[in-house]
């Protein structure tokens, strides 16, 4: 069975991320939705609502697991017996931070990264952006997965 991970804090959990986890089903077995808890960030929703906003969107898809993490990446990956981790890649930025850490994560755990691409509409999205929205009281369900409540 081919297993992957997608980490991230999702915080929230986006179109942009939907499509990704969409698309890697297309070639996976099943995807471990990895929730990073990475007490350096200022999320916006806190860990149990981003898990809980998640399982909800996928409930009725069980190749899909939502699980919270508080280690390297690697490790977590492990604990899964994933043997991939699965990221999704907006710009040139994205890609050039996602190489090195997909070196690393190779040489250190013999895991393979697999980058995907996002669609060009959805280039612009990011949960940053979308937080900030939030904040200032927009909305933001045109960025949100169809069904994902908040």
């Amino acid at each position: 069975m081919k297993r992957a991970i997608f980490p991230g804090t999702f915080d929230p959990f986006t179109i942009g991320h939907y499509s990704v986890v969409k698309r890697a089903l297309t070639f996976m077995d099943e995807v471990v939705i990895g929730i990073g808890i990475n007490e350096n960030k200022n999320t916006y929703f806190p860990i149990e609502k981003r898990v809980d906003m998640i399982q909800k969107l996928y409930q009725n898809e069980p190749r899909i697991k939502v699980v919270p993490y508080g280690c390297l990446t690697i490790d977590f990956a492990k604990q899964m017996n994933a043997e991939f981790i699965v990221r999704g890649i907006r710009t040139v930025k994205d890609f050039e931070y996602e190489e090195t850490i997909a070196d690393i994560n190779r040489k250190l755990a013999n895991i393979e990264t697999i980058l995907l691409f996002t669609e060009p509409e959805m280039t612009c999205i990011s949960s940053t952006i979308v937080r900030e929205l939030l904040g200032y009281n927009k909305d933001i369900s045109m960025f949100l997965p169809e069904g994902m409540e908040i």
